[in-house]
């Protein structure tokens, strides 16, 4: 484990797996890490997302954040079912719910990270880049420092590379900010925000419902930042 697993160290030309939806949080840690020196492969997934624009925005995110590579993995959307965010008949909250949401996927960040592991070590990569956040989030389990922390425990189990002498690293850069601050890094880094996409619900066009956890989540963070919300709304 990192001395502290909640910064990047300088990459010094180190290639990394960066995990990219093509939200807000996922472009910011792909700035901090390409700030960092780190040559970045971004990793998005298919897994039929209500909202799949977001994988556009990846491809326009990772292009502008020079990331050295961007590949997009499909997954067998059977075994993410009952989530809202994967299954149409299941509606997106648009107030606020105790526990834990109906747009909690099941094990999503387990599979996206052990997919980045399977790329770093064909790689030869050491480093994985996850934009998880546990301040200004929705409760989800797989977004905690408890999960990072163990997540990187197994993979240095897990891994030839480890085991024969190069410690895998997780990076989670974000998880102790809060939207705002992501907001502010982001903006001085240069991270264009008005290529992401957060809504959970967006059209074919890519704009914003405004009314789900994450347009609220990310509409307060603009607000608490100061900076001008790019955010495209539908009408």
């Amino acid at each position: 484990m990192t001395t502290d697993p909640w910064s990047l160290p300088p990459g010094q030309g180190r290639d990394a797996v960066v995990l990219l939806s093509g939200g807000l949080d996922s472009a910011t840690a792909l700035a901090m890490a390409t700030a960092a020196g780190y040559r970045c492969h971004a990793l998005s997934f298919d897994y039929r997302q209500r909202h799949a624009v977001e994988l556009e925005a990846a491809a326009l995110i990772a292009a502008a954040g020079r990331a050295t590579s961007h590949r997009v993995i499909r997954l067998d959307a059977d075994a993410f079912a009952g989530s809202a965010l994967t299954d149409l008949d299941v509606a997106v909250p648009e107030t606020e719910s105790e526990g834990i949401p109906v747009t909690y996927v099941p094990a999503r960040n387990t599979i996206f990270l052990a997919y980045a592991l399977g790329c770093a070590e064909v790689l030869g990569a050491s480093d994985l880049v996850i934009g998880v956040n546990a301040v200004d989030y929705s409760g989800y389990p797989d977004c905690r420092p408890e999960f990072v922390r163990a997540f990187e425990a197994m993979a240095n189990l897990a891994t030839r590379s480890a085991v024969e002498g190069a410690p895998l690293r997780v990076h989670a850069p974000l998880i102790e900010l809060t939207k705002a601050d992501i907001i502010r890094a982001g903006t001085t880094l240069g991270v264009d925000y008005g290529l992401t996409v957060s809504c959970y619900q967006p059209d074919k066009e890519g704009r914003a419902c405004g009314r789900c956890d994450s347009c609220r989540f990310r509409a307060a963070g603009f607000a608490a930042a100061g900076v001008t919300d790019p955010t495209r709304y539908q009408p």
